[in-house]
């Protein structure tokens, strides 16, 4: 009772520090299903709020059996505060997770039930809160203190395998217990609470090759030397149980693919001892022979092969490679084969892993060993020249049918036919050479000129008589040797000039030569002076001994006004058998010069140009000079253009004119049947003026103007002239102007024509044309542009003259 007492003194202290807050135990922490204490709260019925009052009941956790399966509601619990004195004046309130739902309360005695089952997998646990309050004014006697059910587990989950089922690989031959795989079952139900989540691992098939450890799941192998080629696959049944493998523990099962991978365990073979294949002698060196393969029982990269062949005997003309794609070996031809020389060739080939195992060397040497034998079988073939390329020298000119040389062609099958010799016609297209069909001696067929081709490159055919269609062709190279027949000559057209200030001695020109000629020995040229026993006043050559010469100065002051030119004859002989020779002459100028000797000028007319103005300010002074004479050339020709009188222009002809187009003749370019003179002006009519077009017809008179000027009637004065022009037969047939010398009276624009206008040279303005209307446009534009001044062209040259 002491215990007890204490107990609830040290609860009461705890609540006081806690400003009243409720008591919450840690999580799995167990109470009973209730507890009461002492009474130490009472009513105030005067007070209008709550008194601060210690609590007289505490509970903090409750337990409900989950899966509950009884007909009535299953009890919880008991809440009771000392305030409660059995008079069914406190009523307990039920809040929170379920209250209501789930849970429910009964209001007076404070008992708890379940109204239905519950899931700890679904919901662990449920949080309420509690208050006693009056049953009257429901006015809380106690503060609201809170409290948690937990339902309590049972084994109603099996174990589950969440990620099977599982694959797995083990290397092939590994020993007992090499570690495979872990497996893990989850158990959904309260591993804190009994052996309901305690889960134990057995295998119920795949014994007695692998085992599992009961407790963590690990696979292990059971057997040693489990070989991959014998089994490949395995398929093992792990089962996980609760209640720690106990008779009534729920079980869960999985299925776990395990694989042995290969190792190289297995040397290769070949499926038999020896291996015979043919090839005929004509196949090409790097061509395949035949194919042999050592199977590997192994897979992957323990499944490669190497081949190689076994030094000795015929092995020396093959070679072997592997096919990656199927491990077979392909034997190469190597070297050319010959039927007649050699029949069959044999050799041992060795196959052998590339990728070796230390581990199971003890097995016995990893490769195998079989025996090649091969038969070369005879192919009829084109003959073999003795050479594969020929080269021949002939000289020059050479006379024609002189033998060269010869080629030589063999059949070497066993029939050995006779073989004949030509020249293919494409490689000689000229026909420079000839050959002898039997014996293949080449002979010259042309006279050769080395300066033309230097060398001749032709083809020989060799065909066999008994099958003409075997041939085989070599290349023949010609060399045509030189011989001397070109005399040697100066290099180039050289430009040589002395300076005024040269001293004696002075080299002023090195000079060389050329030949046409290609002489074995190479060019040796020699150069000298025409005359060898006459000393020349002025220059000499000099031989330098490497095919070139100088030109020395033989004196000093060589002067422009006394003499500009010289000629210089040099004499080039070369160094063939015959020698020969030629003379050149070398043209040289005298030029002024620098001090330091560089070439200014070696025209002699410089001397006499004025020392103050170089040939660049000449220069410039003659291209002023042409512009401006362009310039009053331009001027010239825009002042004639602007003076060009137009029909309407002219001041003879500004009257009333009537121009009738009532003919489709040769048009106004056609001067020679009309002139056209008379269109330009009426008044300049001769009086003897005829068609030239048409003969004139005899008795007619010329025509005269009828002076109808002073006639009143002007419809009087237009039909006579009508009748005039209509009567008259030597009318053109051509556009004519017919002229009107009248002029109505009484116009309101006045007059237009210039008759009375003052005659002289003075400008007018007919600007006031543009304001007659668009009809006078075209008259104001021809008046105005007379009145034009091309003022630029006077601007250019004035700027020129300054």
């Amino acid at each position: 009772m002491l215990r007890r007492n204490c107990l609830l003194l040290f609860l009461c202290f705890l609540f006081e520090q806690s400003s009243c807050a409720p008591f919450q135990s840690r999580p799995g922490q167990e109470w009973p299903h209730s507890q009461t204490g002492p009474l130490a709260a009472g009513r105030n019925g005067g007070s209008r709020g709550f008194q601060r009052v210690k609590r007289g009941w505490v509970w903090n956790q409750f337990f409900v059996l989950e899966e509950y399966m009884g007909s009535d509601p299953q009890y919880v619990g008991k809440l009771h505060t000392d305030l409660d004195k059995g008079d069914s004046a406190v009523k307990y309130t039920l809040s929170g997770d379920g209250a209501g739902t789930i849970f429910t309360i009964d209001q007076i005695t404070g008992d708890i039930h379940a109204l239905r089952s519950l899931d700890r997998e679904v919901k662990p646990y449920y949080t309420l809160r509690a208050q006693a309050v009056d049953i009257e004014t429901n006015r809380p006697l106690e503060p609201e203190s809170e409290f948690v059910i937990k339902v309590q587990d049972i084994n109603d989950n099996e174990p589950k395998f969440l990620e099977g089922p599982y694959t797995a690989s083990v290397p092939e031959m590994s020993p007992v217990g090499t570690y495979v795989m872990k497996v893990t079952a989850t158990d959904a139900d309260d591993p804190t609470y009994g052996n309901s989540a305690r889960v134990v691992y057995s295998i119920l098939h795949g014994q007695p090759y692998f085992s599992v450890d009961p407790k963590t799941g690990v696979i292990r192998t059971a057997l040693p030397n489990m070989d991959r080629e014998m089994k490949e696959l395995y398929q093992v049944l792990i089962q996980a149980k609760d209640m720690g493998g106990q008779l009534g523990g729920l079980a869960g099962t999985t299925t776990i693919n395990i694989t042995l991978s290969d190792v190289n365990d297995n040397p290769p073979r070949f499926s038999k001892s020896i291996f015979h294949l043919r090839v005929p002698e004509s196949s090409a060196v790097g061509s395949a022979v035949g194919r042999i393969k050592a199977h590997d029982l192994d897979i992957g990269k323990n499944a490669e092969v190497e081949y190689n062949i076994v030094p000795g005997d015929g092995g020396a003309m093959f070679d072997i490679t592997t096919n990656e794609h199927n491990q077979e070996g392909i034997i190469m031809l190597k070297k050319p084969l010959d039927y007649e020389t050699k029949k069959a060739y044999t050799f041992k080939v060795e196959a052998s892993n590339a990728h070796l195992d230390p581990r199971f060397h003890n097995f016995g040497p990893f490769k195998d060993t079989a025996t090649v034998k091969i038969n070369v079988l005879d192919v009829d073939e084109p003959p073999v020249f003795s050479k594969p390329s020929y080269a021949m020298d002939v000289y020059e000119d050479t006379p024609q049918g002189t033998i060269i040389g010869a080629v030589t062609a063999q059949d070497l099958d066993a029939g050995n036919s006779p073989v004949r010799y030509s020249i293919d016609w494409k490689s000689d297209l000229d026909s420079f050479f000839d050959i002898d069909p039997v014996r293949g001696t080449i002979s010259t067929n042309e006279l050769l000129d080395r300066e033309s081709i230097a060398q001749h490159n032709i083809s020989v055919v060799a065909t066999k008589v008994n099958n003409p269609v075997l041939t085989s062709k070599v290349a023949v190279t010609v060399h045509v040797l030189d011989i001397n027949e070109f005399p040697p000559e100066l290099a180039m057209p050289y430009e040589t000039y002395v300076c005024e200030s040269a001293k004696v001695g002075q080299v002023i020109q090195v000079i060389s030569a050329r030949d046409q000629d290609l002489p074995q020995a190479g060019q040796k040229f020699s150069f000298k002076y025409p005359q060898e026993g006459v000393k020349t006043k002025n220059f000499t050559i000099r031989d330098f001994g490497n095919n070139t010469a100088g030109v020395m100065t033989l004196r000093v002051g060589f002067k422009r006004r006394s003499q500009e030119i010289y000629h210089l004859p040099v004499v080039i002989e070369d160094g063939g058998l015959q020698t020969l020779s030629s003379t050149g002459t070398l043209t040289i100028r005298v030029c002024g010069c620098d001090t330091d000797g560089s070439l200014l000028t070696c025209s002699a007319e410089a001397i006499f140009l004025p020392v103050g103005l170089s040939t660049g300010a000449l220069i410039a002074i003659l291209v002023c000079i042409v512009i401006l004479l362009v310039i009053v050339v331009l001027y010239v020709g825009v002042r004639r253009q602007k003076k060009k009188e137009t029909l309407m222009t002219s001041k003879e002809d500004i009257r009333d004119n009537v121009i009738h187009y009532d003919d489709e003749g040769g048009g106004e370019e056609d001067t020679h049947a009309f002139d056209m003179g008379t269109l330009r002006n009426p008044k300049v009519i001769k009086e003897n003026m005829f068609r030239r077009d048409v003969k004139p017809e005899l008795g007619l008179c010329p025509r005269r103007p009828v002076a109808s000027q002073n006639s009143a009637d002007i419809s009087n004065f237009i039909s006579l002239r009508l009748q005039e022009h209509e009567g008259d037969t030597s009318a053109p047939p051509y556009d004519s102007l017919a002229t009107y010398a009248y002029e109505g009276e009484g116009s309101v624009a006045e007059s237009l024509s210039s008759i009375e206008s003052v005659k002289g040279e003075t400008e007018e303005d007919y600007d006031y044309l543009n304001e007659w209307g668009p009809r006078f446009k075209t008259l104001a534009g021809i008046f105005g542009e007379r009145s034009e001044m091309p003022q630029w062209s006077w601007f250019v040259i004035l700027v020129f003259m300054v």
